[in-house]
């Protein structure tokens, strides 16, 4: 299995090759910047940057070949020593690199697992990839939040002969997206972690997104397993042309949690894996980490994984960044858990009840920012969590960044402080007169409104201290 002139030549015909040298072992970039000597650039044009700009920089960063648009093929005219690399000259980059991640990942046949949901999907797939390790298996897991089109044929070209599986994660925003990635990752199994108020500009009702999610079931063949929250019935009450695992706290599920209790910072509940009850602790406040935990759970045993090991694997830490990650705040003036990836109804409420169970002498402040994506009842859910506010009375102030929070500031509890900002640069300015107090500081937001500048400009990841969702 080598990315070699015959698998070129077969999956493109129609490409040309303006430099025939073949690195050993392929890997690939997209970003010029992140270019690592010996990686293939592939010249992508966004919606800001043409790709074809950076191939120089490429070139002088060590990269070992190129895919380029044949139209730009005079900009080779200007960069040296090209003797010593592969160049390909194809109609459209994007595609192209597209079909050679399709075709790549047709050589293996070992197991491949798709995770995907509204929520949880990346904690779900480090969890996974956490017992994995633990069971001493070779994988290959998706990095970071890489879950749409470009990132997953990234990640597919990754794939390897001796792995034993691999592990992905995917992500959609609009109509149609979750069967184009299932027809292009092909998974053998896939578990959908949730259906939530997420993407819906894009996507529609629940009903509609919960739909769009299950075609990741659309190319199953009768080997193949589906894994679905067992506690929703958009998900559970479905009629499924396939075998399914359900996960969650009802006892309708093949893999449960029952007994759930939070303590401070830990949640204790007894795991049930069909027959065998385990008791587990969790170091989380946070409840959604259970269900992200009965997901991988359900996937390690398809997979094989013996209990004890998942026992074991999924009582250690497993932090992933962005996903409330607790850290410390610079010069040790508070903590703050930093829960700013993205946002949506249920992940609001839940990292809100999550902050009420963590005990501590200190002041609480919620740093809350814009829930996007939520469309023309975009008011009301902003409205909804004003109103939840009520269930988190150990908050001692909330500031609001963004235009949509001004909804929220409507329906807060009466005698909460509360303050509206535009940007997370002038939460910073209102957080900073604070810290003297040395407080406890939740920050969650969607992507788009930056809140995480505001956590990298309190905190140092040196300064992480637990486990995160």
């Amino acid at each position: 299995m080598r990315f070699d002139k015959s698998f070129i030549t077969k999956t493109l015909p129609e490409m040309s090759i303006a430099f025939g040298h073949f690195p050993e072992n392929a890997t690939f970039s997209i970003d010029s910047r992140e270019v690592q000597a010996g990686d293939i650039f592939v010249a992508l044009k966004g919606a800001d940057r043409d790709g074809h700009d950076f191939v120089a920089q490429a070139f002088e960063k060590g990269a070992a070949g190129a895919i380029i648009a044949e139209s730009k093929k005079d900009i080779l005219k200007h960069i040296k020593g090209l003797d010593t690399t592969l160049v390909l000259l194809v109609k459209d980059p994007l595609e192209a690199f597209v079909q050679l991640a399709a075709a790549w990942r047709l050589q293996f046949n070992y197991p491949v697992i798709a995770i995907t949901g509204s929520v949880g999907k990346t904690s779900t797939k480090e969890f996974l990839s956490q017992i994995m390790f633990y069971a001493q298996k070779k994988y290959l897991v998706s990095h970071a939040n890489q879950n749409t089109k470009i990132g997953l044929a990234l990640n597919m070209l990754r794939m390897r002969a001796d792995h034993e599986l691999a592990i992905f994660e995917l992500g959609i925003s609009k109509r149609g997206e979750m069967n184009e990635l299932a027809n292009l990752l092909r998974p053998t199994s896939a578990v959908i972690t949730n259906i939530g108020h997420q993407h819906m500009d894009g996507l529609g009702s629940l009903n509609d997104i919960a739909l769009e999610k299950r075609d990741v079931f659309k190319y199953f063949t009768e080997n193949s397993i589906g894994i679905i929250n067992g506690d929703q019935p958009i998900l559970a009450s479905v009629s499924y042309q396939h075998p399914v695992i359900k996960f969650g706290s009802k006892t309708i599920n093949q893999i449960q949690a029952r007994k759930m209790r939070v303590s401070g910072s830990h949640i204790s509940f007894v795991l049930k894996i069909y027959k065998n009850k385990y008791s587990i602790v969790l170091d989380h406040s946070h409840l959604g980490a259970v269900f992200n935990v009965l997901a991988a759970t359900a996937a390690a045993h398809w997979l094989g994984v013996s209990d004890d090991v998942i026992v074991t694997a999924i009582q250690k830490p497993c932090v992933v960044e962005g996903r409330f990650e607790e850290r410390l705040v610079n010069d040790g003036r508070g903590t703050l858990i930093n829960d700013c990836y993205n946002a949506n109804p249920e992940s609001m409420k839940a990292a809100l009840l999550a902050f009420q169970q963590i005990e501590t002498k200190s002041p609480k402040i919620a740093i809350l920012g814009d829930m996007l994506g939520l469309g023309v009842n975009s008011p009301f859910w902003h409205r909804q969590v004003g109103r939840f506010l009520r269930k988190v009375p150990s908050l001692n102030k909330v500031i609001l960044v963004g235009n949509l929070v001004s909804w929220v500031k409507k329906t807060s509890p009466v005698g909460l402080r509360v303050e509206v900002v535009g940007s997370w640069q002038e939460a910073v300015q209102r957080i900073e007169s604070e810290l003297d107090a040395k407080p406890a500081i939740l920050v969650k937001g969607s992507h788009a409104i930056g809140l995480e500048h505001l956590v990298a400009i309190l905190t140092t990841k040196n300064g992480v201290k637990s486990s995160s969702l």
